[in-house]
C-alpha cells in the first residue's frame, strides 16, 4: 500500500510542475485519470526512470568539421612556415573572393580590384629563384593552386596564368635581359602576363601544326595568325606568342608588348565554364616584334613542353581544389539540410555519395602529393605529369556530378556555390592538354610505342 502511495505522490509532483493552463491543454488531448491510474502501477525504480526522461535536456549534436583533407596531408607534410602561408591564403579567399565571386561569375567579369590584394600575399612565382620571387616547394605552390580552385577556379586559373605560363615562360626561355626586365614586375603583378599557344583550329596538334608564323626580316620579326582562348588576354601588359618560324620551320617563343602595332584582342563571350577569366581571341597581322624580343632559349617546340610540363602539376592540384570545394560544399549542406525530419547527411545512400566522393579526393591529393615531391626532387617527367592530369581531371567530374546530385534542384543554384563547381570542371577536364593526348603521352611511356597520328 505504501508503495502505491508512493507513486500516486510522485505522480503529483510531476503534475505540478505543469501549470494550469498547460494542464488543460494536456487533458484535451489525453485521459488524465487513466495516467495517474496507470503511474499507481509503476515502482520506484520507473518512477525515477520517467522523471530523468523529463528532465534530461537533449545535447546539442557535434558535428565533425567540413574537412576535404582526411589524410591530414596539410598538415603533416609542410613546414611550419608553409602550413602558415596556406592558411593565410586561405583567410584571404575565404573573407575577399568567395563573398564575390558569383556575382563576378554570372557577369563574366574579372574582379580587378583583387589584384593588389593577391599580390600583398607574395606567392607569385613562388617557386622560382631570384628576381623578387620566394623560391618555395613544388608542394607549396601546389597546396596554393588547391586553395584557390577550392574557391574559385577562375582566380586559380588567373593566377596560373601569371605565375606559371607567362612567368614561366620567362623564367625557363628567356634572356637574362628579359627576366631582369620582365619578372620583378610580373611577380608584383605590376604587369600582367598571358600565354599564347592555342589556336582556333590548333588545340592538340600544337606541337606540329601551329598556324601562326613568324618570319625573320631584319632585327625585327613578322608575326601573323591568331591565338584563341588566350587568359588575361584582355587586359595582359605582355603575352606569350608561340609562332613557327617560317625559315627552319620551329617553335618560336615572342614577348609581345601591350599596344604593338599589328595585335588586336577580341573577348570570348558566352562561355559556360572560367566565366570570371578573361579569355581573348588574338589576330596577329604583320605585327612586328624585335628580336631582343624573341624568347632566346625557345628554339623549338620541345622547349615549350617544358613549360607546359611545369604548369601542368598545377592543373592537376587545381583539379583537387575544384573537387575539394564541392565536396565539401555538399558535406555542409547535406549535414543541415533536413527531409523527413532528419539532415539529409543521416541517410545512407547521402552518406555512400559523400564517402565516394571523399574516396576520389584523397586518391587525388596524394596523387599530386607525390607529383610534387617528384617535382621538388628534379624527377619529374612529363609522364608523371601528364597521369596526374588524366586521372585528376577525370575523377573530379564524378566528384562535382555526385555533389551537385546530393544537393537536389538546389545543386543548381549558383547561392551554393557546387553548380559553378560543376561548370569548370569542364574547363579544367580539357586545358593543358586533353585526356586522351595525355593519355597517349602516358600509353607511349609504358608500352614503348607512340599512339600518336
Amino acid at each position: 500500500m505504501s508503495n502505491l502511495f508512493s507513486n500516486i505522490k510522485n505522480a503529483i509532483t510531476l503534475f505540478r510542475s505543469i501549470d494550469f493552463e498547460q494542464l488543460g491543454a494536456l487533458s484535451r488531448k489525453i485521459d488524465l485519470p487513466k495516467v495517474v491510474e496507470s503511474f499507481a502501477h509503476l515502482d520506484d525504480t520507473q518512477i525515477q526512470g520517467l522523471m530523468k526522461m523529463i528532465d534530461h535536456k537533449p545535447k546539442k549534436r557535434e558535428l565533425p568539421p567540413v574537412e576535404g583533407d582526411f589524410y591530414h596531408l596539410g598538415d603533416e607534410a609542410l613546414k611550419d612556415e608553409d602550413r602558415a602561408l596556406q592558411l593565410k591564403v586561405r583567410a584571404f579567399l575565404e573573407k575577399e573572393v568567395k563573398p564575390i565571386v558569383n556575382q563576378y561569375w554570372l557577369k563574366a567579369e574579372f574582379p580587378f580590384e583583387l589584384i593588389p590584394r593577391i599580390a600583398e600575399l607574395n606567392i607569385c612565382g613562388l617557386t622560382y629563384n631570384g628576381y623578387g620571387c620566394p623560391n618555395r616547394s613544388n608542394l607549396m605552390e601546389g597546396m596554393l593552386a588547391m586553395e584557390m580552385a577550392r574557391v574559385d577556379t577562375s582566380i586559380s586559373t588567373f593566377f596560373g596564368v601569371q605565375s606559371g605560363l607567362a612567368m614561366g615562360s620567362i623564367y625557363l626561355l628567356g634572356s637574362e635581359a628579359q627576366k631582369q626586365e620582365w619578372l620583378p614586375s610580373m611577380q608584383q603583378f605590376k604587369t600582367i602576363g598571358a600565354f599564347g599557344l592555342t589556336e582556333p583550329e590548333v588545340g592538340s596538334a600544337a606541337a606540329g601544326g601551329l598556324t601562326t608564323t613568324a618570319k625573320r626580316v631584319g632585327s625585327k620579326w613578322i608575326l601573323n595568325g591568331q591565338k584563341k582562348w588566350i587568359g588575361n588576354a584582355t587586359f595582359s601588359d605582355v603575352t606569350i606568342i608561340w609562332a613557327r618560324d617560317l625559315d627552319d620551320n620551329q617553335v618560336k617563343g615572342f614577348l609581345v608588348r601591350k599596344g604593338n602595332k599589328g595585335i588586336s584582342v577580341e573577348k570570348m563571350m558566352d562561355k559556360m565554364a572560367l566565366r570570371i577569366v578573361q579569355n581573348g581571341l588574338i589576330t596577329l597581322t604583320n605585327c612586328e616584334v624585335d628580336e631582343e624580343d624573341r624568347l632566346q632559349g625557345a628554339n623549338s617546340f620541345k622547349d615549350t613542353a617544358k613549360v607546359l610540363q611545369m604548369t601542368r602539376a598545377g592543373v592537376a592540384w587545381q583539379a583537387v581544389g575544384c573537387a575539394r570545394g564541392a565536396y565539401e560544399s555538399a558535406l555542409a549542406y547535406t549535414q543541415t539540410r533536413k527531409q523527413f525530419g532528419r539532415p539529409i547527411a543521416s541517410f545512407q545512400l547521402i552518406q555512400n555519395h559523400l564517402v565516394e566522393m571523399l574516396s576520389n579526393l584523397t586518391a587525388m591529393q596524394t596523387l599530386c602529393f607525390r607529383l610534387s615531391q617528384l617535382q621538388d626532387q628534379g624527377m619529374l617527367t612529363d609522364e608523371h605529369a601528364s597521369l596526374a592530369k588524366v586521372f585528376c581531371s577525370m575523377k573530379t567530374r564524378d566528384v562535382v556530378s555526385r555533389a551537385r546530385e546530393v544537393m537536389g534542384g538546389n545543386g543548381i543554384l549558383l547561392e551554393y556555390d557546387v553548380a559553378r563547381f560543376v561548370a569548370d570542371a569542364e574547363a579544367i577536364y580539357s586545358y593543358e592538354g586533353t585526356k586522351e593526348i595525355n593519355s597517349l603521352i602516358v600509353g607511349r611511356a609504358i608500352t614503348g610505342f607512340s599512339a600518336f597520328v
